[in-house]
């Protein structure tokens, strides 16, 4: 199974993907590794560790991941059909710390604010700061 940054480091191959293209990547990764895709949850968990980050449409690589190739991700360019894609960094960190804000686990939202400002150009101070807004 693959690990988030893993994961994340498929996305980043790719610029982004959507959910469908990344359940094929793992796929893909699967077969020629002999090995099961695991559960679809993964990306989920991905997501919720903010080793992932969905926005617009488009999972990319998030703040607190160290993208990492898999054995034979070089080759999935050549498998699938995707073209590379650029997604607005400032309008991502915008959403994830819209995120951060809502998130149960204040720990984690303060250890992910500064990744966050350092993945994109935004000012995380108010999450560390507390200012988290209960949904």
């Amino acid at each position: 199974m693959l690990t988030d940054d893993e994961l994340a480091g498929i996305c980043d191959l790719f610029g982004a993907l959507t959910r469908e293209e990344l359940a094929w990547a793992r796929s893909e990764l699967a077969f020629r590794q002999d090995e099961e895709t695991g559960p679809n949850e993964r990306i989920d968990e991905a997501i919720d560790a903010y080793a992932l980050v969905e926005h617009e449409g488009l999972i990319l690589a998030g703040p607190a991941a160290f993208p990492t190739l898999p054995e034979g991700a070089g080759d999935l360019p050549h498998i699938l059909d995707v073209p590379e894609r650029e997604v607005d960094r400032e309008a991502a960190g915008e959403a994830v710390l819209d995120s951060l804000r809502a998130e149960d686990d204040p720990a984690l939202a303060r250890e992910v604010s500064y990744d966050v400002e350092a993945w994109a150009p935004v000012d995380a101070s108010g999450v560390r700061d507390g200012e988290q807004e209960r949904l």
